[in-house]
């Protein structure tokens, strides 16, 4: 890293960091437009809430839709947990009904 000094006047002096790492660099994330439906009330609700977390209704929906896909993701959280109840016992077995019963 080196830093430079601008000297393009007297009483006004910048200092320019310059990093080799990220010159030239560029970041491209593609995003696709969907459009939703929704009562016009609860989408102004939603923009005061997220205007309250310092976030754009975009960016909070963006936030919630990644938590969304996560819960239904890979099956990766099911199995984890069926590794961890592998020992559990209900100390006697079912009858068909009541393992269907609702």
């Amino acid at each position: 890293m080196s830093v430079s000094l601008d000297k393009r006047s007297k009483r006004n002096k910048t200092i320019r960091i310059l990093s080799p790492i990220h010159e030239n660099s560029v970041h491209y994330l593609r995003m696709k437009n969907i459009t939703l439906s929704a009562d016009e009330a609860l989408i102004e609700q939603a923009r005061l809430v997220a205007k309250s977390q310092h976030k754009t209704l975009n960016t909070a929906f963006r936030d919630w839709l990644q938590r969304y896909a996560a819960e239904s993701g890979s099956g990766a959280a099911y199995d984890s947990l069926m590794r961890r109840l592998k020992d559990v016992q209900p100390g006697r077995h079912f009858t068909r009904e009541e393992m269907n019963e609702r």
